[in-house]
């Protein structure tokens, strides 16, 4: 039978001080029971001897100090799990907002989770193709992986992630592939926005959402990407499925993260960031990867957005640490007209040599990627000593590399919302692109694939300029 306790002692926004308690436990769900009836929940943020420190989900307003009861319920934070989820929408503490059935689970699990093994984790090394060419060719998302994107307040991280979302597929197996798509702190519209887009393709069928809006409680958005990675795990782990977790906007979590830290009154660290944020973080990072003997996987696809586009900020800088590599979002990019503005020279993936290649992608793929990543760097070089001396300063090979530039931000880079390149698309497109140079100036490419390829796109270029001069004449 569970106590019921009386002796709540101050309410201080969402927090509520309860005293003379017994065996309550930290992170321990709490129901308040309000003189009308009326039940909120919450959770136990602190124990002291005999005092528990409680934030509640739905605010204190109307908490009653002296009538109000208080019942510690000996569990945590709870996602009950079945293959129904599939398919349907969720808040930030797993409760169904799309007018569907209530779930009957299988089984009913902490959101906490408990980490991974490393000794029993498999190193990630398959190739997972999202449809852009920017990752799929640059910076190649593989299994396992956790590959944060940086963006900027107002640039297309919405749009990119609903794209990844719609068109992410493993190559080359018959395997059940799914997304768990975890949105923090976002807006109404944000919200419709990516449902009808996952419902529009039919990617929806194969998706799992937990949405939490910006009114919604700071603690709840706290709870959103474990009732994601909760679910992953279950579909990944024990479904034998392959899931694609994308979270977005970590920012938010965060600012929600230092705003309860704030009320908790605990010593702030950078930019009043709690001093524990990497650490807090990391338990969520960590939640991906592959494990032995296990055929499912979870792969991660942070975004946040830089406060004032900063890398240097707390976020990025400690998401940095703890994933492997980073897409970044330029303003600059999105200026020109470039969508996905995504810069490749700043950008990595740290895992990118593991899954490409002959029997991944294509035996030609890291000297394609190695050239074009090169080419790209002397063109943008190119630009700036334009900039500086004037484009009548440039030699004619610094000209092509200039033009490179441009044409690879135009046709590589930038794709439309709904262009779903293959890797072989890919990879052609930056032969094609590479077949503008003379064949001196590709030094990264091995001879067998410049005869294989090269004169290919060469002989492909060469016809199509005769065309367009007799077509002129």
């Amino acid at each position: 039978m569970l106590k019921e306790y009386l002796t709540i002692r101050e309410i201080s926004g969402p927090l509520v001080l309860v005293e003379e308690v017994a065996g309550v436990k930290y992170e321990e769900l709490v129901e308040l029971e309000l003189p009308t009836g009326e039940k909120r929940r919450g959770r136990v943020l602190e124990v002291d001897g005999d005092k528990a420190l409680v934030q509640l989900f739905e605010g204190s307003t109307g908490v009653d100090v002296f009538k109000s009861k208080v019942k510690f319920l000996g569990k945590g934070i709870e996602l009950g799990l079945s293959m129904d989820i599939m398919g349907r929408v969720f808040d930030g503490l797993g409760r169904p907002i799309d007018d569907g059935p209530a779930i009957l689970p299988e089984k009913r699990v902490n959101i906490a989770g408990s980490p991974i093994n490393p000794y029993a984790r498999a190193y990630p090394s398959e190739f997972i193709q999202t449809g852009i060419s920017a990752i799929d060719g640059l910076n190649t998302l593989v299994r396992g992986q956790k590959l944060p994107i940086f963006s900027g307040s107002g640039l297309p991280h919405n749009q990119l992630a609903s794209q990844i979302a719609r068109q992410a597929k493993v190559l080359g197996k018959e395997e059940e592939f799914a997304v768990v798509f975890a949105a923090m702190g976002i807006t109404f519209e944000e919200a419709d926005y990516f449902i009808r887009e996952l419902n529009k393709t039919g990617a929806l069928d194969r998706s799992v959402m937990f949405i939490n809006l910006a009114d919604d409680p700071a603690i709840e958005r706290i709870a959103t990407p474990r009732m994601a990675l909760t679910a992953a795990e279950y579909l990944a782990f024990e479904k034998d499925m392959h899931v694609l977790v994308i979270l977005t906007d970590m920012t938010n979590y965060c600012e929600a993260l230092r705003e309860i830290s704030a009320a908790r009154k605990e010593v702030p660290g950078r930019r009043g960031y709690p001093g524990y944020l990497y650490t807090d973080l990391s338990t969520i990072y960590e939640r991906a990867g592959r494990i032995k003997g296990k055929k499912g996987s979870i792969t991660q696809i942070p975004i946040l957005t830089m406060p004032e586009d900063d890398k240097t900020h707390p976020i990025p800088d400690l998401t940095g640490y703890i994933t492997e590599g980073q897409i970044i979002l330029s303003r600059q990019l999105h200026k020109k007209g470039v969508s996905p503005p995504i810069d490749v020279l700043p950008s990595l993936s740290r895992l990118k040599d593991k899954g490409i290649g002959k029997g991944k992608t294509r035996e030609d793929h890291s000297d394609v990627f190695n050239q074009l990543f090169a080419a790209y760097a002397s063109g943008k070089q190119a630009q700036e000593l334009a900039v500086i001396l004037g484009e009548a300063a440039l030699s004619d090979m610094d000209r092509m590399y200039y033009d490179f530039a441009d044409r690879f931000e135009a046709q590589y880079v930038s794709q439309g919302e709904y262009e779903d390149r293959s890797i072989e698309e890919t990879l052609d497109l930056g032969w094609k692109l590479l077949a503008s140079f003379p064949s001196s100036e590709l030094k990264r490419i091995r001879p067998e694939f410049m005869e294989k390829y090269f004169s290919k796109f060469k002989a492909g270029k060469e016809e199509g300029g005769e065309e367009a001069k007799a077509a002129v004449a």
